[in-house]
């Protein structure tokens, strides 16, 4: 099992399906978790809601970049940050709209980047080894499935290429940093096996899609100490689809 040691680590949209396995996770591995919530319902039934390891800032706009600077730098000692607040909307090419492109690609890829930015700012600035004695620290983002086979974003131009877009910069991210040993990487889901997903697609074939608490082990190895050379990947987690 991976071990953090105490090792603040940021989880934009943690309070979501994939943030909540993912705060898990990193609970049962020792990390001190800082959570960003857009959604306040979210929050009625967060499990981690009362958990002294989970500190959960509201309403933070992370495509204000002002914003996301003010949050990452009023952190403890910073070792990771893991980007999982993002937006998904299907519509014909025909049908959708430059602010609908836009808000696309500021949900899921300006998002991330400014949070990277920040993120390693913080790692930097940290003054002190991480877990374990560890250089650097981890970044993890999240692209998806059409952003690595972009022929599966038909009906849904504006989020596959906002998700390629996440897939790009994290490799680009990954060389820049790679020196100083803050490796950065992402997983690419298929569908996630969420009730939302199942409501949405009562009819789909739920047995090969992903489970949460799945791809949030994944994540959590990504951005623990013990994750000592992967760097620049965009892990394919489709399960069985």
């Amino acid at each position: 099992m991976v071990a953090y040691h105490g090792a603040n680590v940021v989880v934009t949209g943690g309070t979501g399906a994939l943030g909540c396995a993912a705060v898990g996770a990193l609970r049962a591995a020792g990390a001190v978790c800082h959570v960003t919530n857009m959604v306040a319902a979210e929050l009625e039934k967060y499990p981690h809601r009362d958990d002294p390891g989970v500190h959960i800032t509201r309403g933070l706009d992370l495509a204000d970049e002002a914003a996301v600077r003010r949050f990452y730098a009023s952190l403890p000692p910073l070792w990771g940050s893991i980007h999982l607040a993002g937006g998904f909307a299907m519509s014909p090419v025909a049908e959708t709209s430059a602010v609908d492109f836009a808000d696309q690609f500021q949900m899921n890829a300006l998002s991330s980047f400014l949070c990277s930015a920040a993120a390693i700012r913080a790692i930097r600035s940290r003054g002190e080894p991480g877990p374990g004695n560890a250089k650097g620290g981890r970044i993890v983002n999240v692209a998806a499935r059409p952003g690595l086979e972009p022929r599966l974003g038909s009906g849904m131009v504006a989020y596959a290429t906002a998700k390629a877009a996440v897939a790009a910069m994290t490799e680009a991210l990954a060389q820049e940093t790679a020196g100083e040993e803050i490796w950065i990487n992402a997983v690419a889901p298929s569908v996630l096996d969420t009730p939302a997903n199942r409501k949405a697609m009562p009819d789909a074939d739920h047995a090969s899609w992903v489970a949460p608490a799945a791809v949030a082990e994944v994540i959590a190895f990504l951005a623990s100490p013990d994750n000592r050379v992967t760097r620049g990947a965009v892990i394919p987690v489709y399960g069985g689809a």
